[in-house]
C-alpha cells in the first residue's frame, strides 16, 4: 500500500521506511518560522538553558502582526527580538520594510521547497503545503525545543482528499471553494488531518490561488494541507530556489480517509460568504439580503497578494467606494507593494477612494490599521470572522473573496461583482 504526501514526507523525515495513520515519530525539521512571537519562544529557549539555537541557518522571524510598532509594549518585544537574532546569528530575519506577512515572505524568498518539514507558531503556517511541504503551527514552547534539537514528535495524520473537476463561473475564486468546503465539513470537520486538494480545476489555478486553499484549510481543523507539486509549482519557484526541486506526490495507491469530489461549475453558483462569528457559517451571497458595509478590508495571508489586488483594481477602475464604507488596502508584502504600484493597481485603488497600509497583519488579528467599532458591519478576505476578532465584539465580520469585497465596497453593500462590472457568465464545463 502506498502513501500519501504528508506520509512520505515524514516517513523521510523520521526515518521510518513508512508509517501509517495515528503512528508517533519524531520527525527533523526543515525550517522553523516565527513572527513577534519570537519574544515568547525566546524567553521559553532560554529557559532550557541551551546557549545557541541547533541551525540559525534554518530560522525565519518575521515581523508581521504588530508593524509599525504600535505601541511601547511591542516596541519592547521587536528590540528583544532584534538583539536576540544579532546575538544567534539568524540571517533570515525580516524586519518592519523588509518583507511583510511571514506566510507570503517564506515562498516569494526562496525558503520553502517541496518535501520540507515546516513548523511555526502562527496557524496559517498550512499555508506552506502549496509548496508540497509538510507545514503546521505549533506553540512557542515546541518551538523552543525545535530551536534546542531541530526536531519534534508528529501524530502521522489520515488524509482527506478533495478531488475538484469543471470551470469556476466568472468571479468565483479559490476562496469561495475553500469557504464552501468549510461549510460543508464544519470547523472541526479536517480536525487533525491532512488535506491533499487536486483535480483538474486545482492544477488550472495559479500558486496564489492554491495558497488560499493551504491556507484556510486549518479553519476546519486540518493539521496540513497540500496542493500538487506540478510545472506551474516548479515554474513559480525555479527562479527562487537554489538546489534541485523534487517534485514529490502522494503514491496512486495510497490510503484515503475519504475522498471529497466537488465540482466547481456545479457547486460554486456563485459567491460564498462566512458570516459571524464562525468561519463554518457559510452561506450563498443572495441568502443574506442586505447587509450594509461599513468597513472592507483586502488583505492578509490569505488574500493580499498580487491577484487579489488586480481583481479588485479592476473591479475598482473608474468607480467611487460608498461614501458611508471605508476601503482598507493591505498587500502582503514589500514585493507585492512594489509589484502593484508598478503595474497601476494601487493608483486604481487609491482613486476610488481606498486606504493603503503597510504590509503586514494589522486588523486581521485586531491590533491596528482597522478596528472596527460597535455594531458596524466589514467585509473582509481575511481568514477569521470571531467574536471581537476586529475590534468591538459588537461588531460583524463577514469573509468573502477579494471581488465581493471590492464590489461590496463600491455598493455600500455586501454585492456581487457582476453587478457592479457586466460580464457574459456562461458556466463552462469540464469534458
Amino acid at each position: 500500500m502506498g502513501m500519501t504526501l504528508a506520509e512520505k514526507i515524514l516517513a523521510r523525515a523520521s526515518g521510518c521506511e513508512r508509517v501509517v495513520p495515528d503512528q508517533i515519530v519524531v520527525a527533523a525539521v526543515d525550517l522553523a518560522l516565527s513572527h513577534e512571537n519570537a519574544d515568547l519562544v525566546r524567553k521559553s529557549f532560554l529557559e532550557i538553558g541551551v546557549q545557541r539555537v541547533w541551525d540559525p541557518s534554518k530560522i525565519v522571524i518575521v515581523f508581521d502582526h504588530r508593524i509599525p510598532a504600535e505601541s511601547e509594549k511591542t516596541a519592547t518585544t521587536h528590540q528583544a527580538v532584534r538583539e536576540f537574532v544579532a546575538a544567534q546569528g539568524i540571517r533570515h530575519f525580516y524586519d518592519v520594510g523588509r518583507g511583510g506577512i511571514c506566510h507570503q515572505v517564506l515562498p516569494e524568498q526562496g525558503h520553502v521547497r517541496p518535501g520540507m518539514v515546516i513548523v511555526g507558531t502562527d496557524s496559517h503556517t498550512t499555508t506552506h503545503g502549496a509548496f508540497g511541504a509538510f507545514a503546521t503551527g505549533i506553540g512557542a514552547t515546541e518551538m523552543a525545543g525545535v530551536w534546542t534539537e531541530g526536531s519534534l514528535w508528529f501524530k502521522v495524520p489520515s488524509t482527506l482528499r478533495v478531488e475538484v473537476e469543471g470551470e469556476f463561473r466568472p468571479w468565483i475564486s479559490a476562496k469561495d471553494l475553500i469557504l464552501h468546503l468549510i461549510g460543508m465539513l464544519g470547523a472541526a470537520g479536517a480536525d487533525y488531518r491532512a488535506v491533499e486538494f487536486d483535480g483538474p480545476a486545482i492544477r488550472r489555478m495559479s500558486v496564489a490561488s492554491r495558497m488560499v486553499l493551504a491556507n484556510l484549510a486549518m479553519e476546519m481543523g486540518a493539521k496540513v494541507a497540500s496542493t500538487p507539486v506540478d510545472e506551474t509549482l516548479l515554474e513559480y519557484l525555479r527562479p527562487r530556489v537554489t538546489g534541485t526541486l523534487e517534485a514529490i506526490a502522494p503514491d496512486a495507491d495510497a490510503r484515503y480517509e475519504r475522498v471529497i469530489p466537488l465540482d466547481a461549475c456545479e457547486d460554486l453558483w456563485e459567491p460564498q460568504i462566512a458570516c459571524p462569528h464562525a468561519v463554518d457559517r457559510v452561506q450563498p451571497l443572495s441568502a443574506l439580503g442586505e447587509v450594509p458595509v461599513h468597513q472592507a478590508v483586502l488583505g492578509s495571508c490569505t488574500n493580499g497578494r498580487l491577484e487579489d489586488l488586480e481583481v479588485a483594481a479592476r473591479i475598482l477602475d473608474g468607480r467611487a467606494i460608498h461614501p458611508r464604507t471605508r476601503l482598507i488596502v493591505i498587500p502582503a508584502s514589500q514585493q507585492v507593494y512594489r509589484d502593484a504600484m508598478r503595474l497601476g493597481y494601487l493608483e486604481t485603488l487609491v482613486a476610488a477612494g481606498a486606504i493603503i497600509a503597510p504590509p503586514g497583519c494589522g486588523p486581521c488579528v485586531g491590533v491596528h490599521q482597522g478596528i472596527l467599532a460597535a455594531g458596524e458591519n466589514c467585509v473582509s478576505s481575511t481568514n477569521r470572522n470571531f467574536h471581537g476578532r476586529m475590534g468591538s465584539k459588537d461588531s460583524f465580520v463577514y469573509l468573502a473573496s477579494p471581488a465581493v469585497v471590492a464590489a461590496s465596497a463600491i455598493a455600500g453593500k455586501l454585492a456581487h461583482p457582476g453587478t457592479i462590472v457586466k460580464e457574459s457568465e456562461p458556466c463552462l464545463m469540464e469534458v
